[in-house]
């Protein structure tokens, strides 16, 4: 199976709208990234099959940027959202979530099986 996960901090207790948009941006990442080339056999059948997404938390930013770390490391697709702070954290930009995926489910769950739904 493939699946993306969107990883939120919840220690920000940002509004529910804000969390929406920060996991959206997550989510659609890898598309930006990827905009102009043509995808893998992975990435197709993630989209062929309806893009699984699941989204965990975690209490803080290092939780997050340690993810990160490890899913760039097993050379996972993974994006760190930070924030403007436009809205909120007061003009201080924050990072917010991490998108891991689309990958092998197994690959990403060496690294988010532990974590908690969000």
């Amino acid at each position: 199976m493939i699946k993306q996960v969107i990883i939120i901090r919840k220690d920000l207790k940002m509004r529910r709208g804000k969390e929406i948009s920060q996991g959206s941006h997550s989510a659609m990442a890898f598309l930006l990234e990827n905009e102009g080339k043509s995808f893998d056999a992975e990435t197709k059948l993630w989209l062929q099959e309806g893009q699984t997404k699941i989204t965990l938390q975690v209490n803080s930013e290092e939780e997050l940027e340690e993810l990160y770390k490890k899913a760039k490391k097993m050379e996972l697709r993974s994006h760190l959202i930070t924030d403007a702070g436009r809205t909120e954290f007061n003009g201080v930009p924050t990072k917010t979530c991490l998108a891991i995926g689309p990958n092998r489910a197994s690959d990403i769950d060496e690294i988010t099986g532990n974590l908690k739904l969000y």
